[in-house]
Parts: C-alpha cells; sequence; structure tokens
C-alpha cells in the first residue's frame, strides 16, 4: 500500500465552516484512485475531509479498508427478485437493498431479453426510483442479439434493434438517466450504433457471434464496451479472432465475470495482461435473485436452481451468477494474482467512468454513509459510518 499523501478534495476541512467532527483512521483508505496507509479523516456533517493527523475529538480507529461502495453494471436480481419477473420500481428498490447489504452502492438494474411490454415497465420503474437507493441507470441485456450466443436468453424474443427500443431509449435519455445496451452488432444496421452513441448511450458489444471485422466497425461507430467478456460470444480461433479477440485487443472497456465458473481463471489472466490500454477491465455480478435471496427462481416460466455455487436452468445452462461484488474483488485477487488496488478501481473507478459518474468514485465526493470498510481478509464488509454526522 501506498504511503504517498493524499488527494485532496476541492475543499478541504475548515471548523470554523464545517463544524466539529471525529476523527477516522483506517487501515488504510481506497479513495477512488489508489490505496493510502495512514490516512486520516474529519468528518464534518455527511463528508469526509483529508486532514494531516487527529486533533481534540474522537477518533475512529478502523480495522479494515475505507472506500467508496462498489458500483455494479449487471444486476439481473437480488433479494429474491427478478428484474424480469418484477419489472418495477418496487422490484428495483428491492434488488438494490439486497445488494446494498454486501457493499454495492450504485447499480444498474439489469433486464435481459424479453417482450417490449416488459421492458416499457422496466424502463416506467427506472424512471420512477433513478437517484434512489443506489439506482443510477438501467442496463437493457438485450433482446438485439445473436440467436446462436443468446444463452439462456429466451429465443422468442430475440430480435433486430427496432423501434420500441429506440422509444424506452429516447424517453430515457431524454430524463437524463444513464443507459446500457448490450446488443449484437449483427443485429443493428449500418449507423445505429453511432446514433445511440450520440444519444449519450453507453452502447456495449455481448452475445454476439459476429467477426471481428464487424466488431471493429461497431467500435467505430462508437461501442464502448463489451458485455461478459468470453460469454455469450464467438471465441478466439487462429485464423479468426471473433467477439472475444476483438474485444480483448480494443482499447473499449470488458466488463467480466470472476466467480471461478464463467471463464477459467488463467484465460482472465492473458486477457487483463493482454489489453492495450490499463484501466479497461471492469468487475459485474451478472447477479440473480439468489444473492441475498433464496436458491432457486423462476426465469421464462423454468426454474434456475442454485447447485455447488453455479445457477442452473432444466437443460443444465448457466443462469446467470450467484456472486457478490465483494466475492468478485476477493476472486481477483486470489484467483488471477491482482493487487487489490486495481481490483478495487475494476469494482469502482472504472465503471464510474465508463458512465460517466466519477463522483461515485471519489471518495471526498461521497455522503460517509455510501463509504465501505471492506475486511482486510476480503471476506466480508460493512457500512461504519451509517447514521454519522460530525
Amino acid at each position: 500500500m501506498s504511503a504517498k499523501a493524499i488527494t485532496r478534495p476541492p475543499v478541504e476541512w475548515d471548523k470554523a465552516r464545517h463544524g466539529p467532527g471525529a476523527y477516522l483512521m483506517p487501515d488504510a483508505l481506497f479513495d477512488g484512485q489508489a490505496l493510502r496507509s495512514g490516512a486520516c479523516l474529519r468528518i464534518a456533517g455527511n463528508r469526509a475531509f483529508p486532514c494531516e493527523s487527529a486533533g481534540e475529538g474522537p477518533v475512529w480507529r478502523l480495522p479494515g479498508i475505507l472506500s467508496p461502495g462498489f458500483i455494479d453494471l449487471q444486476v439481473n436480481g437480488g433479494g429474491g427478485v427478478l428484474f424480469n419477473s418484477q419489472p418495477t420500481a418496487e422490484g428495483a428498490l428491492a434488488i438494490a437493498r439486497a445488494h446494498r447489504t454486501t457493499g454495492t452502492t450504485a447499480l444498474l438494474p439489469t433486464l435481459i431479453t424479453d417482450a417490449a411490454e416488459v421492458m416499457e415497465q422496466a424502463v416506467d420503474a427506472v424512471v420512477q426510483t433513478y437517484g434512489s437507493g443506489g439506482i443510477i441507470g438501467i442496463h437493457l441485456e438485450g433482446p438485439h442479439i445473436s440467436a446462436a450466443r443468446r444463452g439462456t436468453h429466451a429465443l422468442g424474443h430475440v430480435r433486430p434493434l427496432d423501434a420500441p427500443t429506440l422509444r424506452q431509449v429516447d424517453r430515457l435519455r431524454s430524463e437524463g438517466i444513464s443507459v446500457m445496451l448490450t446488443l449484437a452488432p449483427e443485429a443493428c444496421a449500418p449507423g445505429q450504433i453511432s446514433a445511440l452513441v450520440d444519444q449519450g448511450v453507453v452502447v456495449a458489444i455481448g452475445h454476439s457471434d459476429a467477426t471481428a471485422d464487424l466488431v471493429r466497425r461497431a467500435l467505430g461507430e462508437g461501442a464502448q464496451c463489451f458485455t461478459h467478456l468470453f460469454n455469450a460470444m464467438s471465441q478466439m480461433q487462429n485464423r479468426e479472432a471473433g467477439v472475444t479477440g476483438a474485444a480483448i485487443n480494443s482499447q473499449a472497456y470488458c466488463s467480466f465475470i470472476c466467480d471461478g465458473i464463467h471463464v477459467a481463471p488463467e484465460m482472465l489472466q492473458v486477457a487483463i495482461r493482454a489489453r492495450p490500454v490499463p484501466e479497461r477491465m471492469i468487475l459485474v455480478s451478472d447477479a440473480m435473485p439468489t444473492v441475498a435471496g433464496p436458491d432457486r427462481f423462476d426465469l421464462y416460466g423454468q426454474t434456475v436452481v442454485l447447485r455447488d455455487g453455479r445457477l442452473v436452468n432444466a437443460e443444465g445452462a448457466l443462469a446467470g451468477a450467484h456472486v457478490t461484488m465483494l466475492q468478485s474483488v476477493r476472486n481477483t485477487v486470489e484467483l488471477l494474482g491482482r493487487g487489490l488496488d486495481e481490483v478495487l478501481r475494476m469494482a469502482i473507478a472504472n465503471p464510474a467512468k465508463l458512465m460517466g459518474r466519477k463522483d461515485l468514485a471519489d471518495v471526498w465526493a461521497l455522503s460517509v454513509e455510501d463509504m465501505i470498510l471492506i475486511a482486510n481478509d476480503l471476506k466480508s464488509c460493512t457500512f461504519p459510518l451509517a447514521g454519522v454526522r460530525g
């Protein structure tokens, strides 16, 4: 851990202006970019301010790593609720509450491939809840994907990019709500991706059987991300890089699931080392209702069951993930051998930057209630400052 000086916020704590408060001295501080040891913070109001050393007032020593909460850009469900099955304001908030218990303070409720009317209901839900409970937008994962690479997505709803989806995207963007749209380049007409990007949509390539050439054309139109690298996409071959090879070799962001099940750790190690630019990897959970919920749920009328850490449908196919962002962080450190500061950027800073929400990764811009304390063994986290006012 670095002992460098703490990055200063725009305004530092001043007793005359901000009043009294408590001093915090965690084992380490992740300020949104780097791990800092020897940090001292002053709580005033609901904000944290750096200071050189503790003065008069209570001093709280926090055993662990104080950090902004995790940012998860792919959350299908949690707390027994699947967004596709309950695309309501209550459903979205229930999912957010479930994931907050595991350290995620900002997320995109994710709707996978479904009927147009279900998408409309999900959009209604996010319009109603945007900015509440940690909901920072919506992720529409499909339905404009490849039938060959649909995974557990329902074939009957797979379709090319169409007017009903574009209307919902228009509505969201007119409200200033962030949208991530995962699609297959082969499901779009030329110019459609660039039109979406011009609206401020984060276009992610996923569930695609495209060639590397077609992927490069989509990147040329402004696609910014790839959804769950290696999964549900054409693979690398000796004479065709596929979506996977094009993704790894691009400068776009790549999200990935690190549960030890969806992708072999060795393949993720290779991918991370091979990226041509740093800080373009994003941890996502792809979580389902079993996170902080029961061990089974219904998807498209089929029961999905948790077995030995895997979520499988009646056909034995994987159906989302049963993993939290905290577990994903620990797995990326332990299974992939990456440094904790880099991994925390994957879970916090990189997704914040992609979505244009750097404030969510800045410890000085956050309410102290959205700061988490991660145990040094990375096995648990708490909200030590919930309800605290300096």
